[in-house]
């Protein structure tokens, strides 16, 4: 479906190299029917070298919405002197034969897409959407067609990182948390401190310590509770059978109260094991939204 993108332009046809004598015909005149990005780089340019190769992968990711032109400048200087580049990496967004937009230096993947968006008018590449709908198809419990789609975005941009972790969510969903497990330690570091594959790894975690949950122990828990009050342990114990039985939002309400009574016991046991919750739900998840709010209000009544 995606983003095997049929009637794609090739990727030569995305990207290539412009002189001043085909810039006319190659940006000038190609932008009135596609929007171009220019970008004016050197061989012995740094911070070029980080620059180009993300322009031309998140271009490919567009999937024709949007076109990279590249220009040497010390071939095509006369064409440097006209825009009046006086640093590189320099890019220009030309859009109806004029440019439009353009920014110095490089930038973070994420500011370069808010380029791209601005210049295309929105809407986001055909990656961005097959994960978005990869990650309605797993909310809606469509997990075979969610593991498909997020493989497929693999097979485009085998580092994206939403792509990588829904992968191991969707393996988590099927039951298959081994394979998730194997998943996520193949990964280099870098990829690991993102905060999408953050997430599936706090979930593992929590899974280890709510390992063995029962009704039976969830039932004891609570009496010792009855019985004394004040014994904390129990509390966080309770807390964490009952997410691992599945109660996720008794668990949140649990620690919460824990946070009431005594925010500073164990080190703030309860607030920090709030916090990895939270981590593993996802920041857009009501759970976490309404459960940081809460612990909000206590900490600063």
């Amino acid at each position: 479906m995606l983003i095997g993108q049929a009637g794609a332009p090739p990727a030569q046809d995305l990207i290539k190299d412009v002189t001043t004598d085909t810039f006319m015909a190659d940006v000038m005149e190609a932008s009135r029917e596609t929007p171009i990005i220019v970008d004016f780089w050197a061989p012995w340019c740094g911070p070029c070298k980080q620059l180009t190769p993300a322009l031309e992968k998140l271009v490919k990711q567009y999937g024709g919405k949007v076109k990279l032109v590249k220009i040497n400048v010390d071939e095509n200087q006369e064409l440097a002197m006209q825009f009046r580049v006086q640093s590189i990496p320099a890019v220009y967004g030309f859009k109806d034969g004029r440019p439009v937009d353009g920014f110095m230096g490089a930038l973070p993947e994420n500011q370069l897409k808010q380029f791209i968006e601005r210049l295309t008018g929105g809407g986001g590449s055909p990656i961005d959407e097959a994960l978005t709908e990869a990650e309605a198809m797993l909310q809606a419990g469509e997990k075979d067609d969610a593991l498909a789609l997020y493989q497929e975005v693999l097979d485009q941009d085998p580092a994206n990182v939403k792509a990588l972790a829904g992968v191991m969510r969707t393996y988590l969903a099927l039951g298959q948390e081994q394979v998730a497990r194997d998943l996520l330690a193949k990964l280099p570091d870098q990829v690991k401190n993102a905060a999408e594959i953050a997430s599936v790894r706090a979930t593992l975690e929590l899974q280890d310590q709510a390992a063995g949950s029962n009704a039976a122990e969830i039932q004891g828990l609570e009496a010792k509770i009855a019985a004394d009050p004040k014994d904390m342990q129990a509390r966080l114990d309770l807390a964490m059978a009952r997410f691992g039985a599945g109660d996720k939002q008794q668990a949140i309400d649990d620690l919460l109260e824990m946070v009431r009574k005594d925010r500073k016991w164990n080190d703030e046991a309860a607030r920090k094991q709030l916090v990895k919750f939270f981590e593993a739900f996802g920041p857009t998840d009501p759970m976490t939204r309404d459960g940081r709010r809460k612990l909000s209000a206590i900490l600063f009544s």
